[in-house]
């Protein structure tokens, strides 16, 4: 037994970490994925944001100082080509940003006339702006490879005008490798910010999954274990949440189906040993009465009593079972009408009285003369089974005390009819399963168990309400209470 314990619980590792592998992986795909996708996309937004940022402001910086250049030669200088070529050779020197941008003047056919930088004067750069601002008498610029140096650069070309014509441009250039610089660290910086925190999103979602796929497979595998047959077992709860709630409940599920399992195995023994016994001597009793050659008529009569006691035991024992099935499938019905309570109390009791009388037991009937004849809507057959069944009962579990007391009051709109023994009662620790169905308890006395469970059901039919308890002084007291008919009232 130990070994296949082994086994199981070798076989049950693996099939536990695949559970949990699947729920981790579904997780992440489902949950963090789509987060960590969301997020490096808007990463990657605010980089291009960003980097078009720095060029646009780039690109109004040099349209700024263009235009101021511009504005300058077309006003003050444009009057002459010698004042126009000194002044450009002047302002080219004198160039502020001459560091970080080049200025170039460009002649109508798009060759460098002054650069200052110098090196590329009478070559034509051939980039589109220039012939744009040339045709179109506009400022224009471009950002892309330079035909002239092979490098990455923002351009800006500003018409210059004379007499009405445009007659060359300025033209502004810097390179974009340090603004390129700039916006790829910027981007790896964002992009590593989105990065880390996808990294944080992924480790806690894996160590949140831990902590929730694992209990889930523990319980699936003890749910599993359950529906496999291991009835009782019981799963640790070390959680406070719903997770807490959830392994409280399959704990209390599996007891209560081993506590069912094993009354319902009870109830089989039970069965068993309660039919055997009439059977037995019916059985006895036949072969006896078939094998009797004497003709003793005493002998006879006393085989066909006990034949016939134990064949209504059996008769009893069989109706308690089919009422038993008919309430297990929903087909226990009533047929009410307009009865006397009373009355069917006084004609059990009668019927009992002498019974009980022949075991030295003594039945008594407490009313204090009070006439209780409003009807109530009931099934007369079904109320007299309750009665019978409950006075049976205290017979045979209370029977001991030699004595049993049964009164009837109106409690309000119901009446209540208490049937009290002086036994040794009920233990304390029974009194809530007793009303189940197969169960027996510490009980050795006959019967299959199910007896007070279908009272228990007749009662509660009527909208009333079936109560066990420990008397004080001893025994057990069984309280019935039935609503009054309202048509009546």
């Amino acid at each position: 037994m130990m070994q296949e314990r082994f086994e199981e619980a070798g076989k049950s590792a693996p099939r536990r970490k695949r559970r949990v592998v699947g729920m981790r992986r579904r997780w992440i795909m489902g949950s963090v994925f789509p987060v960590i996708i969301i997020l490096l996309f808007i990463a990657a937004m605010t980089s291009v944001i960003l980097m078009a940022n720095y060029y646009s402001n780039a690109r109004s910086a040099l349209e700024s100082k263009a235009r101021a250049g511009v504005s300058y030669f077309n006003t003050y200088v444009m009057v002459s080509y010698t004042e126009y070529y000194r002044s450009a050779v002047r302002f080219a020197d004198n160039f502020e940003s001459a560091d970080t941008i080049e200025l170039q003047f460009l002649d109508k056919s798009g060759r460098i006339d002054i650069s200052s930088r110098g090196q590329i004067i009478g070559l034509t750069p051939e980039t589109p702006e220039i012939r744009r601002s040339l045709d179109g008498g506009r400022m224009e610029t471009y950002s892309g490879k330079d035909p002239l140096t092979g490098e990455n650069i923002l351009a800006v070309s500003a018409p210059l005008q004379f007499d009405g014509s445009v007659v060359g441009v300025m033209r502004l250039v810097t390179a974009t490798r340090a603004l390129d610089k700039q916006v790829l660290l910027l981007t790896l910086v964002i992009m590593g910010i989105a990065v880390v925190i996808s990294g944080v999103v992924l480790g806690v979602n894996l160590a949140f999954m831990r902590k929730v796929a694992l209990p889930v497979a523990e319980v699936t595998e003890a749910a599993k274990r359950i529906s496999g047959g291991s009835y009782g077992i019981q799963i640790p709860n070390r959680f406070d949440d719903e997770m807490g709630e959830l392994v409280d409940n399959i704990n209390q599920m599996s007891q209560q189906i081993s506590q069912s399992e094993k009354m319902q195995t009870e109830f089989i023994s039970s069965v068993s040993h309660e039919l055997r016994t009439p059977l037995t001597a019916i059985n006895g009793w036949g072969e006896t009465l078939l094998a009797d050659d004497s003709g003793d008529t005493e002998q006879l009569r006393r085989g066909v009593r006990i034949i016939l006691r134990e064949s209504r035991r059996l008769t009893n024992m069989v109706e308690e079972l089919l009422e038993f099935s008919k309430i297990e499938d929903g087909r226990f019905t009533l047929r009410v009408e307009q009865m006397d309570l009373q009355a069917e109390v006084e004609d059990a009791i009668y019927t009992y009285r002498e019974l009980f009388h022949q075991d030295g037991i003594d039945l008594e009937y407490v009313n204090a003369g009070e006439m209780l004849d409003q009807p109530i809507t009931g099934d007369p057959e079904r109320l007299k089974q309750v009665l019978c069944n409950v006075l049976d009962n205290a017979a045979k579990h209370g029977g001991s005390g030699k004595r049993i007391v049964v009164s009837m009051e109106r409690e309000e709109d119901c009446y209540a009819v208490r049937v009290r023994d002086f036994g040794p009662g009920i233990p304390e620790a029974e009194l809530p399963y007793v009303k189940q169905k197969f169960y027996k308890g510490s009980s050795k006395a006959r019967g299959s168990g199910i007896g007070l469970a279908v009272c228990d059901e007749i009662v509660r039919l009527h909208e009333g309400t079936f109560d066990i308890a420990n008397a004080e002084g001893g025994g057990t007291v069984v309280t019935i209470r039935l609503p009054i008919s309202r048509e009546e009232e």
